[in-house]
């Protein structure tokens, strides 16, 4: 916010220092005493301008109409006498006062009362929709994280018990599940706080999450994780597949045949297509949609904020397939973010 005050002050400046000038060309032409005309004039154009730009700051949106136009009056009354001070002419007699004081009083006066209404107006509305945008842009942020932080605690208890149990009966599988989880863990509370990563890099988050996964099935891997195109080159809003692949885990049977899941990824010139299938469970209280579920709905939300108008994900359900496809175009632009920054940083 104070980038903007520093940009209003210089434009004050700049207006004022270009007024003076033009007042001083014009008067030069047309008066030898032009110099102490400029002064008087300019004198007078600034105090009408900024008494009333600090009233109006003072009052401007409040119900103290008395008090305003009791200070409003002082100002307009006491506005020419700058201009009368350094006026070259002596104005001891009372008509060449009165001309002057009257067509400095009906003319000028009302018209930097104006123009200082106007300035004020234009800033606070300028600097109210900036802290609109400021708030919106914070309210966004929070609810990213707060979806991003949505991933089942369930998952991360029922892993430790896993490699528990691995670690008591010293299987050789227990090291590389530690460290999968150690790298789970890092990506989640560390690299995934940027806005973008790449997706190479959020693919081996994926993998890590199967990896743990499959420590609950004996059989082959049920999970069939196909890519295709350069994943180094793309960036990706972090966390974004997690809920989907998790989705898919939990509204499957419990016994899951090798590669039961497939999991498709294909990078192509500036878009993404992710597309996952899963068998659905035939038990009737373990549904898609389940209420209060995190998955689905945390998806959509993540998507409309990060990529608006850039996305399409389409859902269906044939026989017992259950499959979700994610496009996601433009990704030669970065993430969707508000652009007051420019202005109040």
């Amino acid at each position: 916010m104070n980038r903007i005050k520093r940009v209003f002050t210089l434009i004050h400046l700049g207006l004022w220092t270009l007024f003076g000038l033009l007042l001083a060309l014009q008067l030069s032409q047309e008066n030898g005493h032009w110099r102490t005309m400029t002064l008087g004039f300019l004198l007078t154009c600034l105090y009408v301008f900024y008494s009333h730009f600090i009233l109006l700051t003072r009052y401007l949106g409040k119900n103290q109409k008395k008090a305003y136009f009791g200070k409003l009056a002082v100002i307009m009354v006491t506005g020419p006498i700058p201009f009368l001070i350094f006026h070259y002419r002596k104005l001891d007699t009372w008509d060449p006062f009165i001309e002057h004081y009257s067509i400095t009083f009906f003319t000028s006066v009302p018209a930097f009362l104006f123009l200082s209404w106007l300035a004020r107006v234009t800033e606070n509305l300028v600097i109210n929709t900036i802290k609109k945008e400021q708030l919106e842009k914070q309210a966004v942020e929070a609810e990213l994280h707060y979806l991003k932080s949505q991933i089942n605690p369930h998952f991360l208890f029922n892993t430790l018990n896993n490699i528990h149990t691995l670690v008591y009966k010293q299987a050789p599988a227990a090291p590389e599940a530690v460290m999968r989880l150690a790298s789970l863990m890092r990506y989640m509370i560390y690299e995934s706080n940027s806005t973008v990563v790449p997706l190479s890099r959020e693919m081996t988050y994926l993998q890590d999450y199967i990896g743990l996964q499959q420590l609950r099935y004996k059989n082959s891997p049920v999970v069939d994780l196909q890519t295709l195109g350069d994943l180094e080159s793309c960036q990706i809003a972090p966390l974004l597949f997690i809920h989907l692949l998790e989705n898919a885990y939990k509204h499957s049977p419990a016994r899951l045949e090798p590669g039961a899941i497939k999991v498709s990824i294909v990078r192509e010139v500036d878009s993404l297509r992710f597309t996952i299938q899963n068998p659905i469970t035939k038990n009737p209280g373990n549904r898609l949609e389940e209420p209060g579920g995190i998955g689905l709905p945390n998806v959509r939300k993540r998507l409309a904020l990060l990529y608006p108008d850039q996305h399409r994900l389409e859902v269906s359900s044939a026989g017992e397939v259950f499959t979700i496809t994610l496009q996601i175009h433009g990704l030669h632009a970065q993430v969707h973010e508000g652009k007051a920054h420019l202005l109040y940083h």
